[in-house]
């Protein structure tokens, strides 16, 4: 069935639909990693995007049980330049057209997505509408003018319950707030000797301790950093007394909870080259990437955070610790890196983070 993608500065790409083939806007955005579309689709930090993949064939070894980063996608949908319906793979179970149906995903194939990406980066990520061929253009600018961003998507992709994912021989507890948590990095705490309560996004502090955590982890997950009051208060409140970690999001959160400011970057990182220098050892890591916003370095001095790693590409902050150690983030995904373990030591920091409280306590 053909389709067309309508951009809000007047350009229409025509295609094929493949997914669902309901009428949709979101904001568009691209990526550029040659595979992991499977763990994109179901990364909740996309919630409500159209994502571009700049790689020109993508569905090719279908969709696997054991890889979703969620259990349910909430992805805008998906802008491709040619799809797979018959994947390779012994492992696969579903093909992506057929888990993109089933969640009501719409889809575009056939697109020029060479083109698209470079209008993108052009123009910036804009609002976009997915719609019937015979949809005027005038009828679907006037729909994208009007479409009003929603400011509640970490209550849409939270869990609404508590829930737990536990380890053999265990050493600490740590309790993540879900603002999107992407599965791999609950199973790479789990790798690490934690034992993970995961909890909504909304928990208040007296609620999370009553787990009486080691560490507190804060997830990536969708939207504006500003609109994450209840976990901006958390960190306020636990910062000085418990070890916390965050991630992508979790990383804005704890600078705007300590003084810090974020702004929209034009087209964002996303994508699983970007180069981060580590700026304790002068390592250069090759990271996996996917926000929107950023964090203004200009309070940086004065507040109690140091900046630890940079982006290469635009010298972007992607790192902070807290002078007293007890805080650490970073804006990529050191859970899905595309070297061999490069980022583990991340995970490491924050388990050492962990013991030196309690060495403290017992003291």
């Amino acid at each position: 069935m053909n389709a067309k993608l309508v951009l809000e500065n007047g350009m229409e790409f025509y295609g094929k639909r493949f997914g669902s083939s309901q009428n949709k806007i979101c904001e568009i955005v691209f990526n550029t990693s040659m595979v992991g579309y499977q763990e994109i689709l179901s990364d909740q930090s996309y919630n409500e995007q159209f994502v571009v993949m700049s790689y020109p064939l993508i569905g090719n070894y279908g969709l696997a049980d054991e890889d979703y980063e969620s259990k349910i996608p909430s992805i805008g949908g998906f802008i491709v330049r040619e799809i797979n319906h018959y994947p390779s793979n012994f492992r696969y179970t579903k093909t992506l057209s057929e888990v993109m149906e089933e969640h009501d995903i719409p889809g575009l194939s056939e697109i020029d997505t060479r083109k698209l990406v470079r209008v993108i980066r052009e123009h910036g990520s804009m609002t976009s509408m997915i719609t019937d061929i015979e949809t005027s253009l005038e009828d679907a600018l006037d729909k994208i003018r009007n479409y009003k961003y929603p400011t509640n998507q970490l209550e849409q992709v939270t869990t609404k319950r508590v829930w737990h994912s536990k380890t053999a021989n265990y050493k600490y507890n740590v309790v993540a707030i879900d603002c999107g948590i992407k599965h791999n990095i609950i199973r790479k705490l789990n790798e690490k000797g934690c034992n993970v309560t995961v909890v909504p996004y909304g928990t208040t502090t007296k609620e999370l301790l009553t787990y009486d955590p080691d560490g507190i982890f804060i997830s990536n997950g969708p939207g504006n950093p500003t609109d994450a009051h209840k976990a901006i208060r958390n960190v306020q409140d636990l910062q000085n007394q418990i070890p916390i970690f965050g991630i992508c999001l979790g990383h804005q959160i704890i600078a705007l909870a300590n003084g810090l400011r974020t702004y929209k970057l034009k087209f964002g990182h996303r994508g699983g080259n970007h180069p981060v220098m580590n700026l304790e050892n002068k390592k250069v890591e090759i990271t996996s990437q996917n926000h929107s916003y950023s964090v203004i370095d200009e309070d940086i001095e004065q507040s109690n955070l140091k900046v630890t790693h940079i982006n290469l590409l635009d010298n972007t902050i992607e790192g902070f610790r807290s002078k007293n150690n007890k805080l650490l983030s970073v804006q990529y995904h050191p859970e899905s890196a595309p070297g061999p373990h490069d980022s583990d030591y991340l995970f490491d920091i924050f388990i050492s983070n962990m013991n030196n409280e309690r060495g403290e306590q017992d003291a």
